[in-house]
């Protein structure tokens, strides 16, 4: 029985890819973790994180090219925002028996890996409180017709996931990318979020077994950056409603740069094994277009 981490990453997300490998390797050195191209554009992030974190790169580069032409001719080319979100579906058909799945835009607190203990009793996991927040960036009220409303409890942010290779096939990924395609009714991609809804859909429909760990005994602390009362507390945060430590932070759908919040913990990680810039945490003020126009026939003018 084999357990380990998927990440997905390009070169664009370098980064984030460093400061969540510091966080994944500061808490566990050993566990082995893969990385899922994004897209073309991933060689230097890949010997990056081949070098200084023992990450290996996925092996079957042609089922993940395949996954993408076929979501193509499904949905067609220009229906999702970012379809290479698609690609961290590779996971179901990867190295590791038992895998977790985590998105860059995250830094752990924790041996993360140890979550899966709790396959001793399910076959799916998540541990988030996406479903607090309604159907919102999910599904439509129409989805009503498809799943109960006790089932839609069980909606999970796409970003820290977990299950047990095989349990989805290929087929089954087509299948409901079909089911999808002839019922956009269902669900809400209003503020361009791509795989989320497809994937929520997929678990309920198709695995039983499922488990959020927030919903444990004694229940579990938040995770999303957006939450403003965590603590810090050394290199860690603290939910202060439960007293317990995060076991992760998420920064869904915000831009991780000086300011933005938890921006201290980001910061500490992204240069735990490297002496920080000088320059680093300086805000670069973007110019506009007009101002770039103007900066520019200023230069041909000298």
């Amino acid at each position: 029985m084999t357990r380990g981490i998927y990440i997905t990453a390009n070169d664009k997300v370098t980064e984030q890819a460093i400061t969540l490998l510091n966080s994944i390797r500061f808490y566990d050195p050993d566990t082995p973790i893969v990385l899922i191209p994004y897209d073309d554009n991933y060689q230097n992030i890949a010997q990056r994180l081949t070098r200084d974190y023992g990450v290996e790169i996925y092996p079957d580069l042609a089922f993940i090219q395949r996954l993408s032409e076929q979501l193509h001719q499904i949905f067609g080319a220009k229906f999702f925002a970012r379809p290479n979100q698609f690609r961290k579906q590779a996971c179901w058909f990867g190295v590791f028996d038992e895998f977790l799945y985590l998105d860059t835009d995250i830094v752990v607190f924790e041996k993360i890996i140890d979550n899966l203990n709790y396959f001793a009793d399910y076959d799916f996991l998540c541990c988030d409180y996406q479903h607090r927040g309604g159907i919102t960036n999910v599904f439509s009220s129409q989805i009503l017709q498809v799943f109960s409303e006790t089932e839609i409890q069980d909606i999970f942010n796409g970003g820290w996931w977990a299950s047990k290779k095989g349990l989805i096939s290929e087929a089954d990924l087509y299948d409901t990318f079909t089911e999808c395609a002839a019922h956009p009714e269902y669900f809400d991609f209003s503020q361009k979020t791509s795989d989320q809804p497809i994937i929520n859909y997929m678990i309920l429909q198709r695995i039983q077994r499922r488990f959020n760990i927030v919903r444990r005994p004694g229940k579990a602390p938040g995770s999303w950056a957006g939450s403003n009362y965590f603590e810090r507390s050394g290199d860690k945060l603290i939910d202060p409603k439960l007293g317990q430590t995060l076991q992760y932070l998420h920064w869904a759908g915000i831009r991780i740069e000086p300011g933005c919040p938890y921006w201290d913990i980001w910061e500490h990680y992204r240069y735990l094994r490297e002496p920080k810039p000088a320059d680093a945490g300086v805000v670069k003020v973007q110019k506009s277009p007009w101002q770039r126009l103007l900066e520019g026939m200023k230069r041909k003018l000298r």
